[in-house]
């Protein structure tokens, strides 16, 4: 059998047929030279071994000819399987002399995250799709964590998104990373590439969840094609998630009000990051997002995807008389809509095929009602984040970060949304 478990520093990590996109592109920008945190994988094998060893290959095999309902049941059937059951011996005893090795080198709890062989891939981000566990301190924290991401492959939300891209669960598996947990001073993303030929960088105060929830307005950093820095937009990181090393509890806190608009990267950090992010489009032959978090001792490179981008598209000179609102594009499309502007979540079922969705906060969450909308316009949020994400993937259009959009914007008017240029503009009445 091959080996279920390598280092990251190991040459077979970067297959990605064994190993998933995240995890293998990971491996590569180490091997690369560019710095990531220590850690190791556990293959897509691991994935299929326990599913054997405890029979829900069974239930996987009835899933071709199962209606609607008995296919739900089994999924969650294989679902809960993988949850509840022991992980075998097999799989086990490696896995915990990893953990054991990596917690010798570092003193900080751990972190596990999925790394599907479908996720990350052109067309098929799965962003936000999937499980990703911080501050696991304890060897059972840990391994429910590993059963918990592996279970995720056949979650409702991740089931809904495969469906929307002909993705059959039962065709792939979950491999997984480990890694120590940053302490991160300041996270964020970037695009190697807009549509201007630029690149943008994105930051944030602590971990980058606050970012890929849509809950902050980040830092934006636009840079020239050769990494000069034209503009820096100061954003309103209001809080912060952090997971500190010898407390693993995850937790946000307030920002304290001197750096809600300061900056998170010096000068020197920017034009630092956007070498690295340069680096990692070559290396994946490719536009490229990034994650990437910032410690005491640097910059470290968390994730790697390929990044779909459209040129700018020039609307009706008719939008151009009427009033507008700037954003954080996601960087794709133009389209107009009536506008449906909603303050919570248990208001969704408001929104009808063909609007413009208006809304405070941009989180994952919303990924279920994206195909049937024309554009989204948030008033948190920023080019990186997992919505938007996703929302370049269905080339629809988005605009993030757009300061008071649900008190500006009538509910029922007509909206253009210019998710290149990152501008709303309505027509009232």
């Amino acid at each position: 059998m091959a080996q279920l478990v390598v280092a990251l520093s190991s040459p077979d990590a970067a297959d990605a047929d064994l190993f998933g996109p995240k995890a293998a592109n990971q491996a590569a920008l180490g091997q690369a030279g560019l710095p990531i945190p220590d850690g190791f994988c556990l293959s897509a094998e691991a994935y299929r071994v326990q599913l054997r060893a405890h029979g829900l290959e069974k239930s996987i095999a009835k899933l071709p000819s199962a209606d609607m309902r008995e296919a739900r049941l089994l999924a969650n059937e294989i679902r809960i399987g993988l949850f509840d059951n022991p992980i075998v011996p097999e799989i086990l005893e490696p896995l915990l002399e990893a953990r054991r090795g990596l917690l010798q080198r570092s003193d900080a709890p751990l972190v596990v995250r999925s790394s599907a062989l479908v996720e990350d891939r052109e067309g098929s981000s799965f962003a936000g799709q999937f499980e990703s566990f911080l501050g696991l301190g304890s060897e059972d924290e840990f391994l429910t964590a590993v059963r918990a991401c592996w279970a995720a492959l056949w979650s409702v939300r991740a089931l809904r998104y495969m469906g929307g891209h002909e993705i059959d669960p039962s065709d792939t598996a979950m491999a997984l990373l480990i890694q120590p947990l940053i302490e991160a001073v300041s996270s964020g993303g970037g695009l190697s590439q807009t549509a201007d030929g630029g690149m943008i960088l994105s930051a944030t105060w602590g971990l980058g969840e606050a970012i890929a929830q849509g809950e902050v307005v980040p830092d934006r950093y636009e840079l020239d094609a050769g990494g000069a820095i034209l503009h820096v937009d100061a954003g309103r990181k209001t809080h912060k998630v952090g997971c500190h090393l010898h407390d693993a509890e995850h937790r946000s806190a307030v920002v304290a009000k001197d750096l809600v608009d300061q900056p998170c990267l010096a000068n020197d950090q920017v034009i630092e990051l956007a070498g690295h992010l340069k680096k990692a489009e070559a290396m994946i032959g490719m536009a490229a997002e990034i994650e990437w978090a910032r410690d005491a001792g640097g910059f470290k490179m968390l994730q790697v995807r390929p990044l779909q981008m459209e040129k700018s598209v020039v609307p009706d000179e008719i939008w151009l008389r009427h009033p507008g609102l700037k954003g954080h594009p996601a960087g794709i499309g133009w389209a107009s809509g009536k506008a449906c502007v909603i303050n919570c979540e248990c208001e969704l079922a408001r929104v009808a095929p063909g609007d413009v969705l208006v809304t405070q906060v941009a989180g994952p969450t919303l990924s279920q009602i994206l195909p049937m909308v024309s554009g989204v316009v948030a008033e948190l949020g920023g080019s990186t984040s997992h919505l938007a994400s996703l929302a370049r993937e269905r080339g629809i259009p988005m605009v993030l970060g757009v300061q008071d959009a649900t008190s500006s914007i009538p509910d029922g008017s007509q909206v253009a949304v210019d998710g290149v240029a990152g501008i709303v503009r309505w027509i009232e009445g």
